[in-house]
């Protein structure tokens, strides 16, 4: 990972009035929103919860990156809060997904793997995308780390989406549908927790 350290990095402040990044910050923003409605309907179409996952993922980035936009110019225990935050809005996202999951292995839907797939892929190259205009910004304070975070969840989670829609069409059951999901909400779970400590470690210095 990043920064350990319970200091905030030399380079930080640039981070924060850096006009280059808050474009890269609109620009993940309205990607990020677009994507969610486009797998929201797909996940209710193909019965898929491994899309339906994705789909508040995204949302959730959206409305993270609206936050880190907000808070940028402001100090550092008020990022740390707008972190803190965050990493709730994370922990819910995993928990909800948990119980999604567990809720369709008892109903035993069959998702639609074509339709997996395809938005997959799509979801996967939007946050590839913004994945490479954040790559020069990955470092500092716990806000920008979280919104680091969040976009490499997201392609590991499309990447997963992609494996989960093989899985179903090879195998006709919901099972990889399910397990992607289970992965997806432990790693919000993972990243939240690791944004906790490093927001609760700068509000205690501040």
């Amino acid at each position: 990972m990043g920064t350990h350290c319970c200091h905030e990095p030399e380079d930080a402040s640039q981070v924060h009035n850096n006009p280059r990044y808050r474009r890269v910050l609109w620009i993940a923003l309205l990607l990020n929103f677009g994507m969610f409605g486009i797998e929201i309907l797909a996940g209710v179409r193909a019965g898929s919860v491994s899309l339906l996952a994705d789909a508040l993922d995204f949302l959730g980035d959206a409305a993270n990156y609206g936050i880190s936009l907000w808070v940028l110019s402001l100090g550092l225990a008020i990022r740390a809060k707008a972190a803190l935050f965050k990493a709730l809005s994370m922990a819910v996202f995993g928990l909800w997904v948990l119980g999604t999951a567990i809720w369709h292995l008892f109903s035993h839907t069959l998702p639609d793997a074509p339709t997996m797939g395809l938005v997959g892929f799509l979801a996967l190259l939007t946050n590839l995308a913004v994945a490479w205009l954040l790559w020069a910004h990955r470092n500092g304070d716990s806000n920008v780390r979280s919104v680091w975070l969040c976009t490499r969840n997201d392609a590991i989670g499309n990447i997963a989406v992609l494996v989960a829609a093989v899985g179903v069409l090879g195998t006709q059951t919901a099972w990889p549908d399910l397990v992607v999901g289970f992965i997806m909400a432990t790693l919000a779970l993972s990243s939240a927790w690791q944004i906790m400590r490093h927001a609760r470690r700068e509000l205690a210095q501040g």
